[in-house]
């Protein structure tokens, strides 16, 4: 039996766009269904290739998840972090730059955000480990932007900023599923519809104030 070469394709396709079609078919199976229910053979369908194929340029479906989540991690990362940085004096308000951040990341891949919150991967697992990381550190995030926030309205307390950066998360994860539903929605039109909710939950809050 041959191996293919480390240049070579399928059907005249070089393997460099080959494995980013995989990438990019494996990424939408498991943000869509979940790490338990994607199968390497479906991947492969979906691409036209074969799965011995497939395993041969990534291994095993763990393999896989993790060359789809590596990325999607390092770039949502980079993205809040890069929104969290000091800005300008008529910038947006933190969480309106951080939800065009990740609107933006994901754009063209919504999926990308359930392959990091997928609750299927097996306990104990290289890629339930490598989530948790990811999770961690954009969890740290929210903690730091919700408890500034929180500061701002003279709160310190802990329990707090807490409950705020969980319920943040919950927020980001609607909004995502949302958004995955609309696909004609675009990033920027995203953080503007985000703008107005927040603008009408202000209103509705000054109301409760004044009725109280």
């Amino acid at each position: 039996m041959t191996t293919p070469s480390s240049k070579a394709g399928t059907k005249g396709v070089p393997r460099a766009t080959r494995e980013r079609q995989v990438l990019a078919a494996a990424t939408e199976e498991f943000g869509r269904h979940g790490y338990e229910a994607t199968t390497v053979a479906a991947v492969a369908a979906r691409v036209g290739v074969t799965k011995p194929l497939l395993h041969h340029y990534f291994g095993s479906k763990q393999d896989l998840y993790l060359a789809c989540l590596n990325p999607v991690g390092d770039r949502l990362l980079h993205a809040i972090r890069t929104a969290m940085t000091e800005p300008a004096p008529a910038a947006p308000p933190t969480a309106l730059r951080v939800l065009h951040a990740l609107f933006t990341a994901l754009d063209g891949q919504r999926e990308a955000w359930f392959v990091l919150y997928d609750a299927t991967l097996p306990p104990g697992s290289d890629a339930a480990r490598r989530a948790a990381y990811y999770r961690r550190a954009v969890d740290d995030l929210a903690a730091t932007g919700t408890a500034d926030l929180l500061r701002t309205t003279g709160s310190g307390d802990p329990l707090d900023a807490d409950a705020l950066a969980y319920a943040w998360r919950g927020l980001c994860t609607a909004l995502v599923r949302w958004w995955v539903n609309h696909p004609d929605q675009s990033p920027e039109v995203m953080t503007q519809r985000c703008a107005r909710l927040f603008a009408a939950g202000r209103t509705i809050l000054a109301v409760g104030d004044e009725i109280a």
